[in-house]
């Protein structure tokens, strides 16, 4: 018997044995053979705090999380102080790229890095110039497109410091944030624009917004959840619009790129018909916050306004927490927006709690919603990540429908592993979350005409992972955090994921196909089990199975590369 045929079999054998999760939807989760378009972009991503380390070398100034890491608010008191060295082994790190495949790398530059204080005026640090010049040029010597984000949540620490970050407005001082992230931006599309084809002002606003000046347990640690989150965001959607339009009138004719900016969902789906009105309601509270105004309107969306209208009557408040946009800056706004960049991994099941507060530790007082999980949802190491393929699907169908059918990067999308020794090397719940929610998108793409143009794995490397330090792992390489060197190790997640690039998606008879309709019910199968009190079921699954899946997946790999 061919080698390849045995795996097969030994796998379709030990698959046969497990029952099928009882939350299995034969019909919405069937797998859907078929490939992406032939110019569907494969890619992975890091940010730079989480990656670069050599947080002080040269002239680089501190961002506001290295403040709060040595402030000592991270898990185990960790800090992004060297991280995974990607500042030194970015070699290493696009070669690691090039031999799973991928042709795009989403990455994103260090503010500070740049500007130590932020203000070009203060001066240029040279060494980040030469630095991000080697890295794209690595890239491109390697067939790699650069996809950079200006701003992935490490503002200089000397600009909130000076202006209030990102509640500075024209009414407490001269100098306004958008004009500096204006500048900022003009100054990296001058030194890589020539090379940058793909740009992303902001990453995840809706994190800086509210966890950053909201409730403030992220950098930059301002806890005003009545107003900060709002007056944040209003600044941050204008920032946006700077930059946009900079692109567009000094440097698109030129450099032909494409700007756009990447929002974070989770999609919410109504606990019961009821519920309807309050997901919907979730959602744009989400992501129609800096979705509406920019592909839409110029504007916030209606439910948001007038929710937070009737908030201000009860709250006696003359004036609505929500700032309002004037005509001119709603027409700057409206439109800046070259594609729709689309982070996601999760959903909430959401309850209406308008108008009277419901008994749930979750509930959202401006929203007037409560989120869950619904019983058979398995979860991922990170507390908030609940593993609902169907959920990406959804959100996609709803973003084309609401904001003009736009093209769609999925520019973030992954799952966390815990951090334990020995390490969890054959990930086999990443793989099933990578083959699953790869298979939503691609049902989004063949079946519901969405035009999703792209598909990141976030992350290519373990790294640090904001407030949870180095406990969680999201990577297709192992790092050894431990070691000096910052070893990389390829985990078994790798490999798949290179051949699902390899294959464009899931080709109808191919051998990469069958080995995915043999782990199919498995994949389920591992959410019943975690369900079921595998507390721990990345490391507890994959020891049980390593011996029958993990090992025959990667010589039956070897055999079809």
């Amino acid at each position: 018997m061919e080698p390849r045929k045995f795996f097969s079999l030994l796998l379709g054998v030990t698959l046969a044995l497990t029952p099928i999760n009882g939350a299995y939807d034969k019909e919405r989760d069937a797998l859907l053979k078929g490939t992406f378009p032939q110019d569907f972009i494969w890619s992975s991503a890091t940010a730079a705090y989480q990656i670069e380390g050599a947080w002080n070398v040269s002239d680089k100034g501190p961002s506001v999380w290295d403040t709060l890491a040595h402030q000592g608010r991270v898990y185990n008191q960790d800090t992004g102080d060297v991280a995974c060295d990607s500042y030194h082994k970015y070699p290493e790190d696009v070669a690691l790229m090039k031999q799973m495949g991928l042709k795009y790398y989403r990455f994103s530059i260090s503010w500070p890095r740049i500007f130590p204080t932020g203000e070009q005026q203060d001066g240029v640090n040279q060494d980040g110039v030469r630095y991000y010049n080697a890295l794209i040029n690595e890239l491109i010597a390697n067939d790699i497109q650069p996809m950079v984000t200006l701003f992935h949540w490490d503002l200089p620490q000397v600009l909130q410091d000076r202006y209030g970050g990102f509640l500075n407005n024209h009414t407490t001082n001269t100098t306004v944030i958008h004009d500096l992230f204006g500048d900022y931006a003009r100054f990296c599309y001058q030194n890589f624009g020539d090379r940058v084809k793909y740009w992303i002002t902001f990453n995840e606003p809706w994190i800086t917004s509210w966890l950053g000046y909201g409730v403030g347990n992220f950098a930059p640690q301002h806890n005003e959840p009545a107003e900060g989150q709002y007056k944040a965001a209003h600044n941050i959607i204008l920032s946006h619009a700077k930059a946009y339009h900079i692109y567009d009138d000094e440097f698109r004719a030129a450099q032909g790129g494409q700007v756009g900016i990447t929002l974070n969902c989770d999609w919410g789906t109504p606990k019961t018909p009821a519920d309807a009105d309050a997901a919907l309601r979730y959602v744009q509270f989400f992501l129609g916050w800096f979705a509406h105004p920019i592909y839409k309107n110029g504007d916030y969306p209606e439910v948001m306004k007038t929710t937070m209208a009737r908030k201000a009557q009860e709250e006696g408040r003359t004036t609505s927490r929500l700032p309002e946009f004037t005509p001119e800056q709603k027409l700057s706004i409206s439109g800046t927006g070259d594609f729709f960049g689309l982070n996601h991994y999760t959903t909430v099941e959401v309850t209406d709690a308008c108008c009277t507060p419901i008994e749930n530790p979750n509930y959202d007082t401006d929203k007037d919603v409560g989120t869950g999980h619904a019983p058979d949802w398995p979860r991922a190491a990170s507390s908030w990540l609940y593993v609902v393929p169907w959920g990406i699907r959804n959100l996609l169908g709803f973003i084309k429908e609401e904001y003009g059918d736009p093209e769609i990067y999925v520019t973030e999308n992954g799952r966390s592993d815990h951090d334990q020794d020995p390490a969890i090397m054959m990930d086999m719940e990443r793989i099933c979350y990578y083959m699953m929610y790869t298979n939503e998108v691609m049902k989004a793409s063949n079946m519901d005409n969405v035009k999703v143009k792209a598909y990141t794995a976030w992350s290519l490397l373990d790294n640090f992972e904001w407030l949870s330090g180095y406990s969680e792992r999201f990577g297709l390489h192992y790092v050894d955090f431990n070691d000096p060197t910052r070893t990389r190790y390829p985990k078994a997640s790798s490999v798949f994921f290179k051949q699902l690039v390899r294959n464009n998606g899931y080709p109808e008879g191919s051998e990469f196909t069958k080995y995915v309709e043999n782990m199919w019910y498995f994949c389920h199968n591992t959410t019943e089990a975690e369900v079921n009190g595998y507390t721990g079921g990345a490391s507890q699954i994959s020891s049980l199975f390593s011996l029958f899946l993990a090992i025959p997946m990667m010589i039956a790999y070897s055999l079809i590369a």
